[in-house]
């Protein structure tokens, strides 16, 4: 049975009604750490951010429509070319305590000031600007401004850090976005309570939200429950406003980053795309949004490794390890995904399972994604558990070119933080003009189509994984399928592949070339030479090959075949042999 959610009337009632003047200045609006009172760090932080390793998030079109194809694989090259970072980063969440503070709506003030951290900085600047696009001045550039006149007084300066006696019932507080969405509650509020790791904290813990105390679901109170057990008895749900004379919270230096002194964040941008549209101005909308996306909190990492201990030890056998998971509304027939049926009917040849999170307890929904092979489901909150999964987890989401463009990098941070591998098949829409892209502000998120076609594209992949190979008679299929399981890091299952159907790979100069490509991935230079001499045999009109297996022999020291490439270039291609000789000045000693 789960329990309801506890909730604690205490401490003083904010007689300001719950409201915020957002037409003020920013300065009148938003707290400035370095300068502004009523905000101390109660630890001075280790980092503020730092490099990450690199995390696999790849996504594919799969559209019944050219047209829709197109628009998908544009938004993807774009994405990778003008908005991913060389590597991800984290950003530290550390303790701090406010002065005269207040939880209103979804925020955290000190002093009446907007606390930037986090996602509730983010929608606090959002807001800001929806609340004054019909002002006469542009609200996005009266940020931008702000941002720089903080950054320039600020510099020099450093945040203060709180020095005096602190009282042990302190209370912590959250400002949390709501308590009915799983994907904000998890990412947003939860991993909050990180920051009191090692601190001995024995006061009262206060999450606040706006929603209506109707509209609470009991997995907030079950997942503090499992996870911070620590707590038991000392955990309240409050809806807001509140007022608190001091409190302990959580600031996510993220918040931070536009305001900070120029050394502060010094580094950053070696890591943006050359391509970035906004990387001259790093304070700007667009160019938040890249941070956001290409960014982990160090609270979302702690949670992680925090969920991962908590099923240490335990016994979780029964749960499967490839599953697609659908919703509750499945055993009433309703359909949320047009081609879930025949989706799940194909994964269940291949030992698929269907689960539905909400039926599993929050500890056996956290061993489900760390023990997962392949998770398979289309796009929704259930996606926050990838945050729980392993490094070798295939997580792949069917979604549509709306949530390619408006949702897809919002589970960014959870794949950076479980550096998993993170895949999108991008659909169709549910709708009577799948050609028309929908509004989001009236038609909200559109529902995933899958046709047959779309299906087979998506199992053909699936299975390929999973070392099951599909038989294909087209090469252009077969090249696709190779490529792309190739560049999700799966070299030696697209090499399976591809000798598979090993009499149409000899055939085929882009085949062979594949094959080349998945041996080099893995380090056997040996092997992707043999299947460069393939790709010349197969297609001789390419002179990149011979260039290529030149650099390839070198590797492996084989220079009589140097010298036989260098030969063939020099008959087939004069003007190129004669070029890279003079680029390449210690060919002349092999030849």
């Amino acid at each position: 049975m789960l329990k309801p959610l506890k909730t604690e009337q205490q401490g003083s009632v904010c007689p300001v009604r719950n409201k915020i003047d957002l037409t003020l200045p920013p300065s009148a609006v938003f707290l400035n750490p370095w300068q502004d009172p009523g905000f101390r760090l109660l630890l001075e932080p280790d980092f503020i951010w730092r490099k990450r390793e690199t995390s696999c998030i790849e996504g594919f079109a799969v559209s019944d429509h050219v047209e829709i194809n197109e628009k998908i694989k544009n938004h993807l090259r774009t994405t990778k070319k003008k908005k991913r970072f060389a590597q991800p980063i984290e950003y530290n969440s550390v303790p701090v305590v406010l002065d005269r503070a207040s939880y209103r709506k979804s925020y955290a003030l000190a002093r009446d000031r907007i606390l930037l951290s986090g996602a509730s900085g983010t929608r606090a600047l959002n807001q800001y600007c929806w609340e004054n696009e019909d002002a006469a001045f542009d609200p996005d550039a009266r940020l931008q401004e702000y941002f720089a006149t903080c950054r320039a007084g600020n510099e020099g300066k450093e945040i203060p850090v709180y020095s005096g006696l602190l009282d042990p019932d302190i209370p912590f507080a959250i400002a949390c976005r709501n308590t009915f969405n799983y994907y904000h509650f998890i990412t947003e509020s939860l991993s909050q309570l990180t920051v009191l790791d090692g601190l001995d904290f024995q006061g009262n813990i206060y999450f606040h939200f706006p929603n209506l105390e109707e509209k609470q679901k009991p997995f907030a109170q079950n997942f503090v429950d499992a996870l911070f057990p620590e707590y038991a008895g000392r955990v309240f749900f409050e809806r807001v406003p509140k007022d608190y004379a001091k409190v302990l919270t959580a600031y996510d230096l993220i918040g931070g980053h536009y305001q900070a002194p120029v050394g502060d964040v010094s580094g950053l941008g070696a890591l943006w795309p050359e391509d970035a549209e906004d990387k001259g101005d790093d304070t700007s909308p667009g160019a938040r949004a890249t941070l956001a996306m290409n960014a982990v909190n160090s609270s979302l990492l702690a949670l992680r490794a925090r969920a991962l201990r908590a099923i240490e030890g335990r016994a979780f056998d029964h749960l499967p390890k490839r599953f697609f998971v659908g919703r509750d509304s499945r055993q009433s027939r309703a359909r949320n995904m047009a081609g879930e049926e025949i989706l799940f009917e194909h994964l269940d040849m291949f030992g698929f399972e269907y689960v539905v999170f909400e039926s599993l307890s929050p500890l056996e929904q956290i061993a489900l994604m760390a023990r997962a092979e392949v998770m398979v489901s289309y796009h929704g909150a259930g996606f926050t558990n990838m945050l729980f999964a392993a490094q070798t987890t295939f997580v792949i989401e069917i979604g549509t070119l709306q949530t390619a463009r408006t949702r897809w990098a919002d589970f960014w941070p959870l794949a950076h933080a479980a550096q998993c591998r993170y895949i999108n098949f991008f659909a169709d829409f549910k709708s009577d003009t799948p050609l028309i892209e929908p509004d989001f502000a009236r038609d909200g998120i559109v529902p995933v189509a899958l046709s047959k076609k779309s299906v087979s594209q998506i199992i053909a992949f699936i299975v390929t994984l999973a070392g099951k190979y599909p038989e294909l008679k087209r090469p252009r299929l077969l090249g696709d399928l190779a490529s792309e399981v190739l560049q999700v890091g799966a070299a030696t299952q697209a090499i399976g592949l591809l000798e598979a159907h090993a009499e149409l790979v000899a055939q085929n100069g882009r085949l062979c070339l594949i094959k080349a490509d998945c041996h080099k991935a893995l380090g056997e230079p040996k092997s992707e030479l043999l299947a460069l001499d393939m790709a010349y045999k197969a297609d001789p009109s390419r002179w990149q090959t011979l260039i290529r297996m030149i650099w390839c022999a070198n590797h492996c020291d084989r220079p009589q075949v140097i010298r036989w490439a260098l030969s063939r270039l020099k008959v087939d291609f004069p003007q190129r042999h004669d070029a890279f000789l003079g680029n390449h000045e210690w060919v002349r000693y092999v030849a």
